[in-house]
């Protein structure tokens, strides 16, 4: 069920946000909006009807800490790419160890 649940939920959501991605413009924020809003208000929705509010607020302090280290992985990527000219693989698997600094370092400072 609570996947049936998950699977609805993610599929409306992932609608709605698709809609509002297609008005925006560079078309290129339609796959941003379409996948990871979607799914994790779909998990907030269903983590908040099975353990509570405080189990929510702690995952999407978990969540938002995420983003912060995806944002900074991301930026590492396209410096690389762009300016120094690694190959995708090299930038991609150089980035990933400032994702895992940064959600470790985030974590640990900020929520201990």
């Amino acid at each position: 069920m609570d996947y049936a649940l998950r699977f609805i939920i993610g599929g409306l959501v992932v609608s709605l946000f698709a809609v509002i991605g297609d008005m925006l413009r560079p078309k290129s924020f339609a796959g941003l909006f379409g996948a990871a809003p979607s799914v994790a208000l779909a998990t907030l929705g269903l983590a908040f009807w099975k353990h509570g509010g405080d189990y929510v607020a702690i995952e999407a302090r978990s969540m938002i800490l995420g983003s912060v280290a995806l944002a900074a992985y991301s930026m590492v990527v396209c410096q690389l790419l762009m300016r120094a000219d690694w190959s995708a693989l090299k930038s991609t698997l150089a980035a990933l160890a400032v994702w895992i600094v940064m959600a470790v370092g985030l974590k640990h400072a900020l929520i201990g």
